[in-house]
């Protein structure tokens, strides 16, 4: 994979990888991507999480974690079917 950058970027990466935090241009872009994969599955999470305290409340009965029991074990069997 081939990238173009304007010269005030190159010069950018340059400088990060003269800091010595990277050996090169490449493990800069790899560092960065990776980055960019966890702070996209944060605010994934967190998108979850508040939609969780959104959702209305309901009682945790023998019935309620029976039905969420059930429901994991269907989503797991799935998963399993999928490979």
């Amino acid at each position: 994979m081939n990238i173009s950058l304007p010269q005030t970027l190159r010069e950018y990466v340059d400088e990060r990888v003269a800091e010595g935090s990277f050996s090169n241009a490449s493990d800069y872009v790899r560092a960065l991507i990776r980055e960019d994969r966890v702070k996209r599955a944060q605010a994934s999470l967190e998108a979850k999480l508040l939609e969780g305290l959104d959702s209305p409340l309901e009682e945790a009965t023998d019935e309620y974690w029976k039905r969420l029991e059930a429901d994991a074990r269907a989503r797991i069997a799935k998963r399993k079917r999928a490979r």
